[in-house]
């Protein structure tokens, strides 16, 4: 398994990953009705946003997405094939270092306010707070990021299969 800075030439994987998922599925469709599409995300993808894909046997089988200028991680996404591996965690942990590095302190993330998605208990294990539902019924999730709070992660960005209990 290796975690890797994602680039223009994932967004197609990416977009598979995300529109497989059985949590907070949303199609190709409803993503372009949000202004996601793949000629968008690209630019999502430099600048103030950064993306990171996690590769297993050459394939990417989730992504996280962040964006500095807004401090938040706004997708985590892993297919269902995948999950319960701590690939998700592996994910949060490098969006949540390079959002601190880019001088974010206190971050935020928006996900379905439905308590039987699992990524809300997902998000409250790895140190995240709800902080209410919004207008547009999603929970808000906020994370003080601090030294502490943060998992040392790999100088290579692999990480093998033992290392994600």
């Amino acid at each position: 398994m290796e975690i890797r800075i994602a680039t223009a030439s994932d967004v197609t994987a990416m977009f598979e990953v995300r529109t497989s998922v059985r949590e907070n599925h949303l199609s190709y469709e409803q993503l372009a009705e949000r202004g996601i599409t793949p000629e968008s995300l690209p630019d999502m993808l430099t600048g103030s946003g950064r993306g990171w894909v996690a590769v297993d046997n050459g394939d990417v089988v989730a992504f996280a997405m962040a964006d500095a200028s807004e401090a938040t991680v706004f997708a985590m996404f892993v297919r269902a094939s995948h999950e319960g591996k701590g690939i998700g965690r592996l994910l949060m942990i490098e969006a949540e270092q390079w959002l601190q590095a880019e001088g974010c302190a206190d971050v935020w993330l928006l996900t379905d306010a439905d308590l039987s998605v699992r990524a809300n208990g997902f998000y409250r294990h790895l140190g995240w707070v709800d902080d209410g539902i919004q207008e547009d019924g999603q929970v808000r999730f906020t994370k003080q990021l601090t030294k502490r709070t943060l998992t040392p992660s790999s100088n290579t960005h692999t990480h093998h299969p033992s290392s994600m209990e």
